[in-house]
């Protein structure tokens, strides 16, 4: 089980990257403000998603599914980890 989460927190963390960057590009997009406030200040880019919602649906809900293949896979791999630990 500590593999198969290993590998699904890499997948899920890799997704989680690409459809942050595209969102990040497309806050770029709209203006200079928005993209640089997106990368410097915490949770602005969740602003920027609910503000433009038509326009980066697609690419936030996969980066919600990469997270949660992300979480599984994470708690895979701890649950792996610690009862291995037992034996």
């Amino acid at each position: 089980m500590g593999t198969l989460g290993m590998i699904l927190s890499v997948v899920g963390g890799i997704g989680m990257l690409v459809f942050g960057i595209l969102i990040l590009i497309q806050a770029f997009k709209t203006s200079l403000g928005w993209g640089l406030a997106s990368l410097l200040i915490p949770f602005v880019i969740f602003v920027y998603v609910a503000k433009n919602w038509a326009a980066t649906k697609t690419h936030f809900l996969r980066w919600v599914g990469s997270l949660a293949v992300w979480a599984v896979g994470t708690a895979l791999s701890m649950g792996g980890a610690l009862s291995g630990m037992g034996g």
